[in-house]
């Protein structure tokens, strides 16, 4: 991974690279930005200059032999560890290496949900275990192969659970000669106090719209236009952008079930509210949550509309018709809290809530609130 591949973040990557280019790099650094922001390909673009034996001005040169074996996390001087489906034959990330290996290389702004999707595990929880903490400490008590530095990538570390934190403390306080830890996380709040204390942050931030829409023209070589919209509904998130812009019937299938939702709401039919709430139950709590981010778009362009804002409306063609129709439900009397009840259900789907008796609770709730008068 070259730092040129990684989409805007200009203030962050220079901050790196004079971090590289000075020799002051800290013993444990943790990356921090929202999904999408290019904090994890930004920790493997950092490691390949670093083992880079031919570094340019801006960048690693990207062909020699270190580079190389970063580009393909083959390096044998690079350790990673990643959330697993936790069972009885996966109980650290070595057994899933090779599939994390290509998946990474095919999508470097990998998501949780993109990496549990290839492993058809997207129902299960993420989670980094004890035994990976044991690991860790195994493979980092070994000398470097390469006589260099040592590095330990952890994605997610916000997935590990309080017995593995724990164990990491010592470590990451006081770690063996050169060795680098690289903390990529989306969700520092969850993380022990205590690690938080032991690293550096560098935080990356939601990506400009102008950007995306230069990275998505380079990447797919797609018209502007389509870009500009891909990335003005993916809220600073490459990922999100890339696949909105790849799945252009993606907005209508959310706007299908969006709709159904809220017929079912507006009159309450119990016997479609049950099918519903099974059918999307099985989906997946990323789907889940797709479904509830893409509500508060719409409840977002509602008000715009309402306010005379047309040019404000974020989405087009058949969204945009159902927007015009929609917005008379959604008013200044009843917004803030359907805001506050969808935030809400997110919030409890990623904390693993029962999703049926979630569903059914914000049908009832919306019930209430879209029949509120104006």
């Amino acid at each position: 991974m070259l730092f040129k591949n990684i989409i805007g973040q200009k203030p962050v990557k220079e901050k790196l690279l004079n971090m590289l280019q000075d020799g002051r790099v800290p013993h444990a650094l943790m990356f921090t930005g929202p999904e999408g922001s290019g904090n994890l390909a930004a920790a493997f673009a950092f490691v390949q200059y670093l083992f880079c034996s031919n570094k340019q001005a801006n960048d690693s040169c990207g062909i020699c032999s270190s580079c190389l074996k970063v580009s393909k996390l083959i390096h044998p001087d690079l350790h990673l560890v990643f959330p697993i489906p936790l069972s009885k034959n996966v109980r650290t990330s070595n057994d899933l290496l090779p599939e994390f290996r290509e998946t990474f290389i095919e999508t470097p702004y990998l998501t949780v949900h993109d990496w549990f999707d290839s492993l058809s595990a997207e129902n299960k929880q993420p989670t980094i275990p004890t035994d990976e903490a044991n690991d860790i400490l195994k493979k980092l008590s070994y000398t470097s192969y390469e006589g260099g530095y040592k590095i330990m990538i952890i994605w997610q570390p916000e997935k590990m659970n309080a017995s593995s934190a724990n164990k990491l403390l010592k470590i990451l306080e006081e770690p063996p000669e050169q060795t680098l830890f690289l903390l990529v996380c989306n969700h520092p709040d969850q993380l022990l106090a205590t690690i938080i204390s032991r690293v550096q942050q560098i935080p990356f931030y939601k990506i400009d719209n102008e950007d995306i829409i230069n990275g998505l023209v380079d990447e797919f070589s797609c018209q502007p236009q389509a870009a500009k919209q891909a990335a003005l509904l993916s809220d600073g998130s490459y990922r999100e952008a890339q696949l909105l812009l790849q799945h252009l019937d993606g907005g209508t299938a959310y706007l299908q079930n969006f709709r159904t939702f809220m017929l079912i709401a507006l009159k309450f039919d119990a016997v479609k509210a049950v099918a519903w709430i099974d059918e999307n139950a099985r989906s997946g709590r990323e789907k889940q949550k797709q479904f509830l981010q893409y509500g508060l778009e719409i409840f977002r362009d509602c008000l715009m509309f309402n306010f005379g804002s047309v040019d404000l409306v974020r989405h087009s063609g058949e969204e945009k018709e159902f927007i015009t129709k929609f917005a008379r439900f959604v008013h200044q009397r009843n917004y803030e809290k359907l805001l506050e009840e969808f935030n809400s259900a997110f919030y409890h789907i990623e904390r693993n809530a029962n999703p049926k008796i979630l569903f059914m609770d914000l049908i009832m709730k919306t019930n209430e609130l879209i029949n509120r008068p104006a």
